[in-house]
């Protein structure tokens, strides 16, 4: 059986194949922003997998204290037990979400580790020799959509269809833009009932082959993401399915 590719926030990037420093983007715009309360959530997962359906579930557990921050990531599948597990933590600063480190380990792979030395001003992977300069707002594939979903619940008017929203987002051996485009109002069917959410896509660059990427956010539960769906080039896919939230987690 070919291995569920779960595709948790914490798993979206290209690599890039030139090695030693590499420019990074401009200095991110400073955007109002309104951390979401700390949760654990949980969700039930469907795939297709090489014409192959296969389940799961997965958890998310969201801690805010003060000035600090941490988001972790777990992911099982059925016969194949755990196959992700990833964690972000750092400090919030004033353009939100600072990453100190990010972590992950999947399925017959080793853990990785990428590092955001802030007194060195540099990003750094265990996974290549890789480095970029960090400028400020620099997330990593954990935090991006926390970081959005901040900046959403701060200025929920401005976060409306058509708007995009960009971030430069560090991986497990590299960093690119992701630029998310608030797509359209709709009203979902989920484990929880019928929620009214704002669709919000991530395409992949063009001709990377990479992930297509759709998050649904619900303003009537803090924003946090109901559903995600990752789509690969050949057609395969992994959906999120929001069933539980478990609010005030430590």
């Amino acid at each position: 059986m070919k291995p569920l590719r779960i595709a948790l926030p914490a798993l979206l990037a290209c690599t890039l194949s030139l090695a030693s420093a590499q420019p990074a983007a401009p200095p991110a715009p400073k955007h109002k922003f309104n951390l979401p309360p700390s949760a654990e959530l949980s969700y039930a997962i469907t795939a297709l997998q090489s014409g192959i359906q296969l389940g799961g579930s997965a958890q998310v557990h969201w801690v805010v204290n003060g000035k600090k921050f941490s988001v972790a990531s777990e992911a099982r599948a059925m016969l194949l037990g755990k196959i992700l597990e990833s964690r972000s933590e750092g400090a919030v600063d004033e353009y939100g979400l600072a990453p100190a480190s990010f972590t992950e380990k999947r399925i017959r792979r080793d853990r990785t580790t990428t590092t955001f030395d802030r007194e060195a001003g540099t990003i750094s992977f265990t996974a290549s020799e890789l480095t970029y300069p960090l400028h400020g707002g620099e997330q990593d594939r954990n935090s991006a959509i926390w970081q959005l979903i901040s900046v959403a619940r701060a200025a929920p008017a401005k976060f409306k269809p058509g708007t995009e929203w960009t971030f430069f987002v560090a991986g497990q051996r590299d960093a690119e833009p992701w630029t998310f485009k608030v797509v359209e109002r709709e009203k979902i069917g989920t484990p929880l009932g019928e929620l009214n959410a704002l669709h919000v896509q991530k395409e992949p660059a063009p001709g990377s082959g990479g992930q297509h990427v759709d998050i649904w956010l619900s303003p009537q539960h803090e924003w946090y993401p109901v559903r995600l769906r990752y789509t690969e080039a050949d057609g395969d896919y992994i959906e999120q399915a929001l069933d539980k939230i478990s609010k005030g987690a430590s």
